[in-house]
């Protein structure tokens, strides 16, 4: 089906350009001026480095942003620089969720930095990764793990970074595994909110995730260009590594089945739906047309045979061998051990400033599952053969030459 790249309408065009004309501002775009922190007598808002690009470089110079670069979104098992990174995909969220931001008025370095910061609790080995050290820690704790949860607690408890309010609830909230139809702000009182929405994703699990709403517009448009981002470009991913063929026949009616257009046309759709309005809408087909898609991707793509073999023969006894041993080395409190050397001094040393925190205080299995969930996927090879090296499990990677 050859569907064309939409425009926006001329009556929305010539609306758009009249406002910008008479310097209209969006009321509801967020002001940096009300960005909200925990220690609200440093980083304060100034000419030089506004509230959210004090976010923006926070998260830019932070270890884990470095590690993006080697953790794979669907396709783990691949040596082609040509499939997506988590490097890669955090990027084209904001260049998607920015484009939205700038024709509908809202603050543009607060989605920056919801979008460059959403995946830096991410575990390697993409979702199943996520899936296995979930099943890991809550056998052990009776807790779950979630990347979106997990990257607040990187920004705003490993690292201490002194992260607003409204970055830290994007983030939280960006889970772009739940479709919506319409995303309306939920307004947050204040941290003590926030902290119990993340300590109810650690008890409920994904009933719990899936209630979680932004309480900004610049964070639902995040949340939607989530989907945006990865939707297409899986399948593209999917003909480089000869999962489906270039032509395969997915169904779509009116966003189209190619990465490119559907980047646009989903776009164009949400603006049309949205300008001026206090909330994120796709329309009634374009909403459809989304849910049709991510279905056909789980059919042909996620849950692939040949792809998830390997997940499920390999890579989930390699988290359940890595997470026993690097668990019984946190209990021994041995210094010369590697989750000591590599993962507890690390965060001692970024977090040596802030005297009300003792990380090896921390639940043992919560040490492990950070650990873990810091790595990137080839790391996280070369220590399960460094600990295990007479394990049968071992990743057959298809090689640039295949």
């Amino acid at each position: 089906m050859d569907i064309k790249y939409k425009k926006l309408s001329p009556q929305l065009e010539s609306r758009i350009l009249e406002d910008r004309k008479n310097g209209a501002v969006n009321p509801l775009r967020f002001r940096d001026e009300d960005a909200v922190r925990r220690d609200m007598s440093r980083d304060k808002t100034n000419l030089l480095r506004p509230a959210f690009i004090r976010d923006i470089e926070k998260i830019l110079h932070l270890p884990t942003y470095n590690r993006y670069n080697d953790k794979t979104q669907v396709f783990s098992f691949y040596l082609n620089d040509d499939i997506t990174r988590r490097g890669l995909h955090v990027q084209l969220v904001s260049r998607i969720a920015r484009n939205i931001g700038r024709l509908l008025g809202l603050n543009l370095d607060l989605i920056e930095a919801m979008a460059l910061g959403h995946d830096l609790g991410h575990t390697p080995f993409g979702h199943a990764g996520e899936k296995y050290l979930s099943e890991l820690l809550y056998a052990n704790t009776g807790r779950y793990f979630n990347h979106n949860v997990h990257s607040t607690r990187v920004l705003d408890v490993l690292y201490r970074r002194n992260v607003s309010l409204q970055t830290l609830d994007g983030i939280l909230c960006h889970n772009g595994e739940f479709e919506m139809k319409e995303y309306r702000p939920r307004p947050l009182s204040g941290f003590e909110e926030y902290d119990r929405n993340v300590e109810s994703c650690y008890t409920g699990g994904d009933a719990a995730i899936k209630s979680l709403v932004p309480s900004t517009l610049e964070g639902c448009v995040v949340r939607i260009s989530d989907m945006i981002a990865y939707v297409g470009k899986d399948r593209q991913d999917a003909v480089t590594a000869k999962i489906i063929d270039e032509n395969y026949p997915f169904s779509a009616q009116i966003i189209g089945t190619k990465n490119a257009p559907m980047i646009n046309n989903l776009v164009v759709d949400i603006v049309e739906n949205s300008y001026g309005h206090d909330y994120i809408r796709l329309g009634a087909e374009a909403y459809e047309d989304l849910r049709t898609a991510k279905r056909e991707n789980g059919e042909v793509i996620y849950f692939n045979k040949d792809v998830n073999k390997m997940y499920e023969g390999t890579i989930r006894p390699m988290f359940a061998e890595l997470y026993e041993r690097l668990l019984r080395d946190v209990k021994s409190g041995g210094e010369d051990t590697i989750v000591y050397r590599h993962h507890i001094r690390h965060i001692e040393e970024n977090v040596k400033y802030y005297q009300d925190f003792d990380y090896r205080t921390e639940e043992p299995n919560q040490i492990v599952a950070d650990y873990i969930a810091s790595m990137t996927d080839d790391y996280f090879v070369a220590l399960h053969r460094e600990l295990f090296p007479k394990s049968k499990h071992r990743i057959e990677y298809k090689s640039y030459f295949s």
